[in-house]
């Protein structure tokens, strides 16, 4: 295992740790929220293979409330496609989101093309540092929440950090999305 990054203290200055600099250890993911200068902590646990809801998974392995973990779905809105991030205690209310990217219709998209458009492999889909920048819409409840559990980019491996991080790493908006 490589050598722990340089850690520092959260923005709002509680005692969590906050990685900083993993750019050459890292993922896309926290490439990315590094050269942002966006403040995150790694959490990475042991992924069982053939666990088939990888959220909750996550939720479970990393002790948190399933309402702060989020899951990262690739939809096809119309003849684009779309990120949706809910959380994992939730499903995706493909009318809702059809509303908000001001699409007709919405559906996941193919496995196969949500791993090649996001350069990530499902289970481990990051919002933060895809391939392609797709148009993001981040399910509201996580306003409630200081901090929200994403996926940093591998099985196994989730980034916490402030929801009004991840709409500025991603460029992305609030939705009621979420049911």
């Amino acid at each position: 295992m490589p050598a722990l990054p340089e850690l520092t203290r959260s923005r709002n200055g509680d005692a969590a740790d906050t990685v900083l600099g993993m750019a050459s250890t890292g993922t896309p993911a926290t490439v990315a929220l590094t050269r942002l200068r966006i403040p995150f902590t790694a959490h990475p646990y042991r992924h069982e293979p053939g666990a088939g809801a990888y959220g909750l998974e996550a939720a479970a392995a990393l002790g948190v409330d399933p309402a702060r973990v989020f899951k990262t779905l690739v939809v096809t809105a119309d003849d684009r496609l779309v990120v949706a991030v809910v959380p994992v205690s939730t499903t995706l209310d493909l009318k809702a989101l059809a509303h908000a990217a001001e699409a007709k219709r919405t559906a996941l998209a193919d496995p196969a093309v949500a791993e090649r458009r996001t350069g990530y492999v499902v289970g481990g889909i990051s919002p933060v540092g895809q391939r392609s920048r797709l148009p993001l819409f981040l399910d509201e409840s996580a306003l409630a929440h200081p901090t929200v559990y994403v996926s940093g980019g591998r099985r196994g491996f989730d980034i916490e950090l402030a929801p009004a991080d991840l709409l500025t790493a991603t460029g992305g908006r609030t939705a009621a999305i979420g049911r």
